[in-house]
Formats: C-alpha cells, sequence, structure tokens
C-alpha cells in the first residue's frame, strides 16, 4: 500500500501543478472566478457523488462534520488562489502556493505538536525566496501585488487543511470525505456567484470559446474528483516527509508548464533572480521535512564511528 501511496500522491501533485495553468486560461478567456469555480466545484461533486452512490455509501454523522470543515477550508484556498491569478502568474502562484509545506508544521502548533527548529528555518528561508520572487525594484511596494497576497492567504489555508486532513482521513470513508467537502464547496461558490455583479457573477458567453471546457473539465474531473479523493484515502499512509517531498514538486510542475508555452495564451518569464526565489523557497520546504532526518542521519554516524 505504501508504493501505491507514493504512486497516487505523486500523481495528485502533478495534476494539481498542471491546474494552475489551466485556471489561468479560462480566467484570461473571459470566465469570471465565479463561474469556474461554481462549474468546478459543481462537476466535480456530481462525478464523485454518483460513484458514491454506485457504492451505496451512507454518511456518519462525524463524516459530515468533518466534511463540511474541509469543504469551508477547500472553497477559502481555491477562491483566493484562482482571484490572485487574475493579478500574479502561473509561476508565481505555483511557487507562493507551494509554502504551504511549510505553514503546515507551523500550523499543528494549535493541535499541540512541537515545532522544530528546522521548520522554522525553513520559515525564515522561504521569506527570503518569496522576496526574491515577487520584489521588482521601482514597483510600487516592490512588485508585491494582491494576486501575491491572496496566493499567500491561500497557502496559510492550506496548511491548515493538510492538518485537519491528517486527522479527518483517519477516521472516515475517503470517498465520502472527498464528496461532502467538494460539495459543500459547490454550495459557497454558487452562493458567493449569485451574489457578485456583472463581470464577476455568472458569465457563460466565454464557455462557447475553443479549449475553455477543457480547462473546467480538467479541473472538475481531474484536480477535483480525482485529486482529493487521493488525498482523503492516500494521506493516512504517507509520512509527512514524504508527503512534503512530493508536493514540493507541484510548484515545478506549474512554472515549467507557464514557461513552455505548452498553453495557449500562457507564456511566464522569470528573471534570473526571480527564479533563484522560487529555487530558494523549494530549499525552505525540503529543510523543514528533510532536516530532522539529515541530522539525526549525522548524529548515527557519529555514533557510530565513536564506537
Amino acid at each position: 500500500m505504501h508504493g501505491r501511496a507514493v504512486a497516487g500522491t505523486l500523481l495528485m501533485t502533478l495534476v494539481w501543478g498542471a491546474s494552475f495553468a489551466a485556471m489561468k486560461f479560462a480566467l484570461q478567456s473571459g470566465l469570471s472566478v465565479g463561474t469556474m469555480l461554481s462549474l468546478r466545484f459543481s462537476l466535480g461533486a456530481l462525478c464523485l457523488g454518483l460513484l458514491a452512490w454506485g457504492q451505496g455509501l451512507r454518511f456518519r454523522r462525524q463524516e459530515l462534520l468533518d466534511g463540511i470543515w474541509l469543504g469551508l477550508c477547500l472553497a477559502a484556498i481555491i477562491w483566493f488562489q484562482a482571484d490572485g491569478l487574475r493579478f500574479t502568474t502561473v509561476s508565481k502562484s505555483g511557487f507562493i502556493t507551494g509554502l504551504y509545506v511549510i505553514f503546515t508544521p507551523m500550523l499543528s502548533l494549535a493541535i499541540g505538536q512541537r515545532l522544530r527548529l528546522s521548520h522554522g528555518l525553513g520559515a525564515v528561508l522561504a521569506v527570503a525566496g518569496l522576496y526574491l520572487l515577487v520584489h521588482e525594484p521601482g514597483q510600487p511596494m516592490g512588485g508585491w501585488n494582491r494576486g501575491d497576497f491572496e496566493t499567500l492567504i491561500c497557502a496559510m489555508v492550506c496548511g491548515g487543511q493538510i492538518v485537519l486532513t491528517a486527522r479527518c482521513s483517519r477516521r472516515g470513508n475517503p470517498w465520502s470525505l472527498a464528496f461532502i467537502q467538494v460539495a459543500v464547496a459547490a454550495v459557497i461558490s454558487l452562493a458567493i456567484t449569485a451574489c457578485l455583479p456583472e463581470p464577476h457573477g455568472f458569465a457563460l458567453a466565454p464557455l462557447a470559446k475553443p479549449g475553455v471546457w477543457i480547462a473546467i473539465g480538467y479541473q472538475a474531473l481531474l484536480a477535483t474528483a480525482l485529486a482529493f479523493f487521493l488525498m482523503m484515502l492516500l494521506q493516512a499512509h504517507l509520512g509527512a516527509t514524504e508527503a512534503a517531498i512530493i508536493y514540493s514538486i507541484e510548484p515545478i510542475v506549474s512554472a515549467l508548464l507557464a514557461m513552455s508555452g505548452w498553453v495557449p495564451g500562457i507564456k511566464d518569464s522569470l528573471r534570473p533572480l526571480q527564479l533563484l526565489g522560487g529555487a530558494v523557497i523549494l530549499g525552505s520546504m525540503l529543510l523543514a521535512e528533510l532536516g530532522p532526518r539529515f541530522l539525526k542521519w549525522r548524529m548515527e554516524q557519529g555514533e557510530d564511528a565513536i564506537g
């Protein structure tokens, strides 16, 4: 099961890494954030609901409560991330979102877990990398914009969701938890969008443009239905270090895809300092989780040498 958990988590990470470009493409086609997310979560919930119904699942009270809390977190994560993409690039969004690997252990303090020195050092390193990534000399606020700020909030909430998922996935059915949280996010998205004025509310005309339904389908079926089922199913079978290393691939995938120009209308170009900033952020993510393992290995090597 461990090997399958690693493979499934890697697949989930690759899918999420490519979803940044899919969202940006849909937004650049004129689709509002509300319309895009309402369709994404509604179609994702429909897919998961049909699969859950086919298995004859019944939802327990604890699963409903856990799913609602996870759904609230999910809605906040994707709304901040999607709206942030209107103002920032795919590459920057991917790297900033990846900071959830740092925020996860820091937020674990809220449930009584100890914060390791490597996590603190990783957080300091992440701040330095974030500065290099977003700083633009001569620009207002040094290049830091609304999209970067919203994406940072997304990363913080994502850290909280991972902590919550680690607890909920051990006491609930993965199909039930995946469906409930996506359905809750769909209801929230539909309600918010219905209250928004034009052009931020429901706008269906852009759906007729080439490729928009492909982007929506990718987000709904792969980045939502498949990915969140895998997350609920597999997280209980992976250690925090393993999961963090695999998750760290996500911003690399998003940046490479954005810079490749393979997605129509998306072609990011990062300056050398921005690339360095992305590398520093990646290094901070790995330090936060691999640091304790490395120190333990060094101590064991020293003990063996003395012995």
